[in-house]
């Protein structure tokens, strides 16, 4: 099994997994937290994270392969959770690509149209 230890005690993300900072909880786990956006793109907009620190998704290395596969079946159970037939996965790797916050974490965006391309 991965670290679920979350790994960097400044990260705004890790603190928000280890309850320093509060959140609108969606769902948790050992390995993930997920949680509503603060300033929500579309009706549903769920942030998941896992727990491991890890900055970007480039940063991952061959070892959290299983950790990146589980994530993408708990944003499935979350999306069905919430009703979403039909949503979009947006994952930002690095500040020109929109991450504001360094720490790998996926959007599930549901509850209205969107369009492409995106940005």
């Amino acid at each position: 099994m991965q670290n679920a230890v979350t790994q960097d005690p400044s990260c705004l993300f890790c603190r928000i997994a280890r309850r320093e900072i509060p959140s609108a909880p969606v769902y948790e786990d050992a390995e993930f937290y997920a949680f509503r956006d603060r300033a929500p793109a579309a009706p549903t907009h769920v942030l998941v994270i896992p727990k491991k620190h890890i900055p970007r998704l480039s940063a991952a290395s061959p070892e959290d392969a299983p950790l990146l596969a589980r994530l993408f079946l708990v944003l499935a159970g979350i999306a069905r959770g919430e009703n979403a037939n039909d949503y979009r996965l947006v994952v930002n790797n690095g500040a020109g690509a929109g991450q504001s916050v360094d720490h790998l974490h996926l959007h599930l965006l549901a509850g209205r149209s969107f369009t492409w391309p995106p940005g």
